[in-house]
């Protein structure tokens, strides 16, 4: 723990992709900190309200009260906007003869929080967003700045937290999706691929697949061969159930180690998966000789009311942000840790990945009810 001066004001960010359940956590934050005496300043679109004032060019960071806050713990989305481009640690820059460079700009945020006199920031997101936080927390410390930080995504790939808001929501929905599929595929005897969010971690496909009894599940941490997907099928077939339902995460990966992209990886920015649902229907088709059908939800995941799980969870989280800061604590994350939310040190999350676990009790369980997972 940091002895840093009294707190006047804080600031909130939300980074990375949307997730159901950041409007409650920015209501926690900011009830939280009013109840202290404290004003709340929000940045727009991650840090693009500071570093791209031809965006913003008057409030990019800007005042939040109680009254732009009521009411919206049960709306998706955030406030504030966000973006998944635009790291201030690699923030692309045009040069004058038309090249592109990348360029550490978190000194540029720090600058303009403590001209504004804004003692603490709070970066709602996930790896990234928290690698980029403690970055902020290592250079923000000598200029009084604390950071905290809250895990966020659907994906729930964040280490050293039980659950991260957002997935609950993504995995019920997906779920009632996988639900519906069912009758239709057996009424015309169809394999349906179900495509779901996880670039490198099957949390999503792996829950929502079990709830919703799956035949074949195939997730980021196993390669699969598709002819296991085919040998579950016929044997589906030959003891009279002539449809199927595979669910499979966008970053699977066949044994080759081949992933499916729409679009390579841009400066400053991330490769974008896709078409692997397509692409292993075509193939389920080709070799079993059912007609297959490929549903890709995608950011249908990310959309809606959040669920109460995670909206309590996300409120939890704002309040024990603002607690921490209270407290004194910088460069920490909050974490779930039933039954409490503990401090973690972002040192220990940035970079940092969870993936499903092998030998999990989830997966065990998934295996020992004869699901496929295609190895």
């Amino acid at each position: 723990m940091t002895q840093l001066n009294p707190i006047r004001r804080i600031a909130i960010s939300t980074g990375g992709g949307d997730a159901p359940g950041l409007n409650a956590v920015i209501r926690a934050v900011v009830l939280s900190a009013l109840q202290r005496g404290w004003e709340c300043y929000g940045i727009r679109e991650g840090f693009n309200g500071i570093l791209r004032p031809d965006r913003f060019p008057s409030d990019g960071v800007y005042r939040i009260d109680k009254d732009q806050v009521r009411g919206i713990s049960h709306l998706g989305g955030t406030i504030l906007g966000t973006t998944n481009h635009g790291n201030p640690m690699r923030f692309v820059v045009r040069q004058a003869d038309g090249r592109e460079i990348e360029v550490d700009r978190t000194d540029d945020i720090i600058h303009h929080l403590r001209s504004m006199e804004i003692d603490a920031l709070i970066c709602i997101g996930g790896d990234g967003t928290l690698t980029i936080a403690h970055a902020l927390h290592q250079k923000g410390r000598s200029q009084g700045l604390r950071v905290i930080g809250v895990p966020k995504t659907i994906d729930n790939d964040l280490d050293k937290t039980y659950t991260t808001f957002g997935f609950d929501t993504a995995v019920a929905f997906a779920t009632d999706c996988i639900d519906r599929l069912h009758s239709t595929a057996e009424s015309h005897r169809r394999i349906m691929v179900v495509e779901v969010m996880g670039r490198y971690a099957g949390w999503i496909a792996l829950h929502a697949g079990m709830a919703g009894s799956a035949h074949a599940i195939l997730i980021p941490e196993i390669a699969f061969d598709v002819q296991n997907v085919v040998k579950k099928i016929q044997s589906r077939t030959q003891t009279g159930r002539h449809y199927s339902i595979v669910v499979v995460a966008e970053g699977a990966r066949a044994k080759d180690g081949q992933r499916y992209l729409e679009e390579q990886a841009q400066a400053g920015g991330v490769e974008r998966l896709g078409g692997i649902g397509e692409e292993l229907a075509r193939e389920l088709e080709r070799r079993t000789g059912k007609e297959a059908r490929a549903v890709v939800l995608g950011h249908l995941l990310r959309g809606g009311s959040p669920t109460s799980f995670d909206r309590l969870s996300a409120l939890r989280f704002g309040a024990a942000a603002v607690r921490a800061l209270d407290q004194g604590y910088s460069g920490i994350m909050v974490a779930l840790a039933f039954p409490n939310v503990n401090y973690v040190n972002l040192e220990e999350v940035a970079g940092r990945m969870k993936g499903v676990p092998l030998d999990g009790d989830t997966l065990q369980t998934g295996r020992d009810i004869g699901i496929c997972f295609g190895d």
